[in-house]
């Protein structure tokens, strides 16, 4: 007959008998077999009716009441009697306690949930639930593949970005005479930037064929559903998305290109400074005292902040201050033409802003702003694509951060494969409806 103290211990097919309390403190259950299906044979299925012995396991189990529990499991040993059965004994057991098992199941699931769902390092699980590492580690990939879909859902923008994850590992080939890399530093990593999967999956090595084989493994029809592709201004993945998504718009993501016309302001300055002054920027050089306020967008600066930049490049010395200051402008000029995005901008507002860029560019003289005009123009069908749908990469982004933070809380991955599957599971929490917002 099942008890009050069966039901709250909670394991189907075991009967609490007795409980008593451990010199130490730990209550001590013991539990006799409640399911007459453990009696039958696992090989033939045959009931046993015949008595070999008595085995006493104490497997480990989840905490009960915030107290650690010792059970104590006192089953019989069957004789199987079926002729041509290979199985000549066997011992009791049930869903929650296999056979030979030293952890209870529930206690396994526990473990395998606390890193895939609650963002918990595996040593971080080990210590809480009182188990070994490489348990933690088994029972989590075991939950990650039962909860993680083998196959994406349909997305509509899909992101497209790379992050490092480690040194590369070579091999010589014996055959080729060569090495070859068997393990990549470089992750590319495929996000659902608008049905909020997160992220999709992700590809070993930063190549196109990489990405191809990853893409044109999905369905035809899965990869007809795709109406945009965000990307940052890599040509491997430019060439990747025309192959395999032809129909696809291709859009660049603004944050890149904004930090490639800062980087050509930086390099202007420290130009500038090396060749007049014959050293880098010190901080008594008025243009070193002013780089923050050279990268950051006019628009979101005070008044009076603007005017003392300009003031200060102006009271520079000519050689120094007018080049800095025009490839301030010019970055600037290029990031009022990046905010008609999100607001339907007519052709001739386009075309006015760009043709003010390409001017001040062409005028300035400076190697680096005809460098970042050459990169614009290349890329200028991306980047009006997004000025026309207002489609960005930060979700891409976003997931790298997460994937970064989770490669320094585990202290680095060894397994490419193993990191790849603790990427995908903190990065769905969301999406599986396990993110806690406290």
């Amino acid at each position: 007959m099942v008890n009050d103290t069966t039901r709250l211990l909670g394991l189907e097919g075991l009967v609490v008998d007795r409980v008593e309390l451990h010199p130490e403190g730990a209550p001590v259950v013991h539990l006799s077999t409640g399911d007459e299906q453990a009696r039958c044979c696992p090989q033939c299925g045959t009931r046993a009716v015949r008595v070999k012995g008595w085995v006493l396991t104490q497997p480990r189990d989840l905490p009960v009441a915030g107290r650690v529990t010792r059970l104590r499991w006192r089953k019989r040993r069957w004789h199987c009697d079926q002729p041509g059965c290979p199985r000549r004994s066997f011992t009791e057991q049930v869903a929650q306690v296999p056979a030979r098992a030293r952890l209870t199941a529930r206690l396994r699931q526990a473990a395998g949930a606390a890193v895939a769902d609650g963002n918990r390092t595996i040593v971080q699980a080990a210590r809480d639930l009182g188990v070994s590492w490489p348990v933690v580690a088994a029972a989590f990939t075991v939950h990650a593949q039962a909860v993680l879909p083998a196959e994406p859902e349909p997305v509509s923008v899909l992101g497209i970005d790379e992050v490092r994850r480690g040194k590369p590992r070579w091999s010589f080939d014996e055959v080729t005479a060569s090495w070859t890399t068997t393990v990549d530093r470089w992750h590319v990593g495929f996000v659902d930037l608008l049905g909020g999967q997160g992220l999709l999956a992700q590809v070993e090595g930063r190549t196109s064929k990489a990405v191809t084989d990853w893409l044109t493994a999905r369905p035809a029809a899965w990869r007809e559903q795709v109406q945009a592709v965000a990307i940052d201004m890599c040509t491997v993945f430019k060439a990747a998305v025309r192959e395999a998504l032809p129909h696809a718009l291709l859009v660049v993501d603004h944050f890149h290109v904004v930090q490639l016309a800062n980087r050509a302001v930086t390099e202007v300055r420290r130009r500038m400074t090396m060749t007049h002054r014959g050293r880098r920027g010190r901080a008594s050089d008025p243009e070193w005292q002013q780089r923050n306020r050279l990268t950051r967008s006019a628009a979101r600066m005070h008044g009076k902040h603007v005017d003392r930049l300009t003031d200060t490049l102006s009271n520079l010395p000519t050689k120094i201050g007018q080049p800095i200051l025009t490839a301030w402008n010019a970055k600037e000029d290029l990031l009022d033409l990046l905010a008609l995005a999100r607001t339907r901008p007519g052709r001739e507002a386009v075309d006015r802003l760009l043709h003010r860029f390409y001017t001040r560019c062409a005028d300035s003289g400076l190697l680096e702003l005809h460098r970042l005009a050459t990169t614009i123009e290349t890329w200028w069908p991306q980047i009006l694509a997004f000025l026309h749908t207002g489609i960005t990469n930060a979700g891409s982004e976003g997931t790298n951060r997460v994937i970064k933070t989770l490669a320094r809380n585990a202290y680095g991955f060894r397994n490419p494969e193993n990191q790849r599957l603790r990427t995908r599971a903190a990065t769905t929490r969301r999406h599986r409806g396990h993110l806690n917002p406290a």
